[in-house]
């Protein structure tokens, strides 16, 4: 039972980073390599703050305002200097490498003696903690995203991602809305670094290989399994999508599989997820052809 309340306490935390890659990848339709980086941002800022006696709150933002510059190197490169988008993402991911060595000053850094955000929760079992840290969390994104997308600005980001064109004859300014999409999905992506690096105790500088496929996952799973929803329905389902997503990986360990292999599992559930609608409407076509 306690494994299954943490797997969930880590699926609701994890959920932010799935929330900020559905950001580029469904509202402004581009994939983000750049996630795999500003995730161990996050998580070396925040590392390097605790260690420094700065305040866990304060640890946060800095790693929430690491992403969004992040964020903005890659939109730079993406609106201003016409660099397609996935290898904008790229060159800052790798530039990112040196960034969070040179922050950290060695590759991993232990949170060990350093007091975390889920030890303020000291009244629960430490299972518990994660799920109302995430809980926490995850209300406050979805309050913020909720207001901040039905805002003139938000519903400019939405337009821009919907038809770019169109969203130019109204006057928006597109790269402007590209700018700020960028920078606010890798905010949300370093938070959840500086999360999983309290929680899990320790920061590496590797701990962002995998990301994306850990996000789209949670993405892909929430759209096949809900469908066609409301934009802030979508959000709820992504949280929902992140948590089956962990709760199928601790059903794949339990049966014997080797951890290492973790990587290969998530990328194999990845697959499996984006090709079950063709193969939904192919089981349809069939059924169709056989009423007849």
């Amino acid at each position: 039972m306690n494994i299954i309340v943490s797997t969930i306490g880590q699926g609701l935390i994890w959920s932010l980073l799935a929330i900020g890659l559905f950001i580029t990848f469904r509202i402004l339709g581009f994939p983000d390599m750049t996630v795999e980086g500003s995730f161990p941002l996050g998580a070396v800022i925040s590392a390097i703050a605790l260690h420094n006696g700065y305040s866990i709150g304060f640890a946060i933002l800095l790693a929430f305002i690491g992403g969004t510059i992040a964020g903005l190197a890659t939109a730079v490169l993406y609106t201003k200097f016409k660099i397609p988008i996935l290898l904008a993402g790229i060159l800052v991911m790798t530039a990112l490498y040196s960034v969070n060595l040179r922050i950290l000053g060695k590759a991993n850094l232990s949170l060990l003696n350093q007091k975390t955000i889920f030890q303020l929760v000291n009244n629960l079992p430490a299972e518990f903690s994660s799920i109302v840290v995430g809980i926490i969390f995850i209300t406050v994104v979805l309050i913020l995203l909720g207001i901040f997308f039905n805002t003139e600005l938000g519903q400019a980001l939405i337009a821009t991602g919907d038809n770019e064109t169109m969203a130019k004859s109204l006057g928006i300014s597109t790269d402007n809305m590209k700018i700020l999409g960028l920078m606010l999905a890798n905010g949300l992506v370093a938070l959840t670094g500086s999360l999983v690096t309290q929680q899990s105790g320790y920061a590496d500088i590797s701990m962002g290989i995998g990301v994306i496929v850990i996000g789209l996952a949670a993405i892909i799973i929430g759209e096949v399994i809900f469908g066609e929803l409301s934009l802030t329905n979508r959000i709820v389902s992504i949280v929902v999508g992140s948590i089956i997503y962990r709760l199928i990986l601790l059903v794949v360990l339990q049966l014997g599989f080797n951890p290492d292999d973790l990587k290969l599992l998530s990328a194999i559930i990845l697959a499996i997820c984006l090709s079950m609608p063709t193969f939904r409407d192919k089981t349809k076509q069939v059924l169709k052809r056989g009423v007849k």
